[in-house]
């Protein structure tokens, strides 16, 4: 499964895992895909450098590469203070009363939030490259459109491949305007922030726009057939994150979220903004649809949704709240109904595409008799 892009990386296979777990980014650059660990959860630069050391020890001195989330522009002398007294009250009385409905105990005297995601902010994220480019990182993606220019720059003086995510063609441009080297096109399907564009739609319109810059495609992509499909619209590799989430080196630290995931159909996502302010493919629970509901005060916008819900959420995870208990995972998560290692994923990923080829190859060879 190689293309020009797998081998300017020295990757045997053209599998890009985006991952919160440096045991899964690791095992992934093991089985000869590319890890690409998500820095975004990081909000201690110490805390990353413990991480990548880590992952310097586990992969065999094979390529990974670090996903951050920073905007395209500048803000400067924004504090998270400052930010968190943007909330309204409304939506401070919305989060207690939705916990009271279920019962959701108060974290203890002194715990701090688990889940605290500020590495969108300017000064976290940068903090996060400052140590980044200390180690030998091959590509760095940013999930929030292009990077700032001195980051691109910064990267590329490093030896280091840039990419971002596009919902559409015109984001596409924008980002091979940019200096951008790699595009991943992340389709409606996919986990996390989407678009509104489906992945089948999506891939060539990007392959066609960004030409001949490299294209990803992301997005409902969870089986070796899939992969065939991606490449065959153009796509010079294929970004998968969800599938990830119930692998064996996964750490997600509950049961019953791994047991939700491990249950749920295709059918059993919902893009909402109740987690970040932006609209995300996750789970549908009582949480979200709490947030969805027009009689409620809505979600803010981001940053301020995702520090409005950030101990509510870790209240959640922690007492296993089950009707609101969610995560970020695309509609691939129908297909996630067994715990596997990532060595055991990336082998059914490569059967899979051996086969989809052995198809194509048969009918074309009959079309031409």
């Amino acid at each position: 499964m190689k293309t020009e892009l797998s081998r300017t990386l020295g990757i045997e296979h053209a599998i890009f895992g985006f991952t919160p777990f440096p045991a899964v980014a690791a095992a992934l650059t093991r089985a000869g895909g590319f890890g690409v660990l998500g820095a975004v959860r990081y909000t201690a630069p110490d805390d990353l450098a413990r991480d990548l050391d880590w992952m310097q020890e586990h992969t065999d001195g094979l390529p990974y590469g670090l996903d951050v989330v920073m905007p395209a522009k500048k803000v400067e002398g924004v504090s998270e203070a400052d930010v968190e007294a943007m909330i309204p009250e409304e939506h401070r009385a919305f989060v207690r009363a939705t916990l009271a409905k279920h019962g959701v105990p108060e974290l203890a005297e002194g715990e701090a939030s688990g889940w605290r995601i500020t590495g969108w902010m300017e000064q976290v994220a940068r903090g996060q490259l400052d140590v980044a480019f200390d180690y030998p990182i091959k590509l760095l993606a940013n999930a929030l459109g292009s990077p700032p220019p001195d980051v691109v720059a910064r990267a590329h003086d490093h030896g280091v491949l840039v990419a971002a995510l596009a919902g559409s063609a015109r984001h596409a441009r924008h980002h091979a305007e940019a200096g951008i080297d790699v595009v991943v096109a992340q389709g409606y399907e996919a986990g996390g922030h989407t678009g509104e564009i489906a992945s089948m739609v999506l891939t060539p319109e990007v392959v066609e726009a960004v030409s001949p810059l490299p294209v990803l495609a992301a997005g409902g992509i969870g089986s070796g057939e899939q992969i065939a499909a991606g490449l065959a619209l153009g796509a010079q590799g294929v970004w998968l994150g969800s599938i990830w989430l119930t692998t064996t080196e996964a750490d997600l630290h509950s049961r019953a979220l791994t047991a939700k995931l491990l249950a749920a159909g295709s059918g059993d996502t919902v893009r909402s903004r109740a987690l970040t302010g932006k609209p995300a493919r996750q789970l549908r629970t009582e949480w979200t649809d709490a947030w969805d509901d027009p009689a409620g005060p809505g979600p803010l916008p981001m940053p301020l949704q995702g520090l409005l819900v950030a101990e509510a959420v870790s209240r959640i995870q922690k007492y296993e709240v089950d009707p609101l208990l969610g995560t970020p995972v695309g509609q691939i998560v129908g297909r996630m109904n067994s715990e596997r290692s990532v060595q055991q994923v990336v082998d059914e990923l490569t059967r899979g595409f051996e086969k989809a080829v052995d198809r194509i190859n048969r009918i074309a060879g009959r079309s031409e008799a």
